[in-house]
């Protein structure tokens, strides 16, 4: 088994792979898309399943903090169902609330300038959401 961590925006998809041992997350890469067109991205996606052979997805759920699913929530939703039917594999949810947050002041801590968190804010916060993801399934 090899996971994909991913962390859906409306222009762009953070994502980070676990090793082989499926003990550490690490960010891969961010996509960008035109808002709600995900054609682009699943193309980029296959390309990654295949070459990375990955078994199965782990989507943020990015739910409000009276746990309730708003729009963001209902958006990732939608977009598991899509990569259901497209690849035919499983998707896991991480409830990812404050995941941005906590990729933000890892790389304020890392000294990144304002312009470079930009680029790399959504593979980090997928990162953390696969690193979630492996914690909790090494506990079961």
């Amino acid at each position: 088994m090899r996971y994909l961590g991913l962390d859906l925006g409306t222009k762009t998809l953070g994502v980070a792979i676990s090793d082989f041992s499926n003990t550490f997350a690490m960010p891969y890469k961010t996509l960008h898309f035109p808002e709600n067109e995900y054609e682009k991205v699943l193309e980029e996606l296959n390309n990654i399943v295949k070459e990375k052979k990955i078994t199965d997805f782990v989507l943020g759920l990015p739910k409000n903090m009276d746990n309730s699913c708003g729009f963001a929530a209902e958006r990732s939703l939608k977009f598991a169902e899509i990569l259901k039917q497209k690849f035919c594999m499983p998707v896991h949810f991480v409830d990812e609330r404050l995941t941005t947050k906590e990729a933000e002041r890892i790389l304020i801590a890392g000294d990144k300038s304002r312009k470079k968190r930009k680029k790399v804010i959504d593979n980090v916060a997928s990162s953390l959401i696969l690193e979630t993801f492996l914690k909790e399934r090494m506990k079961k």
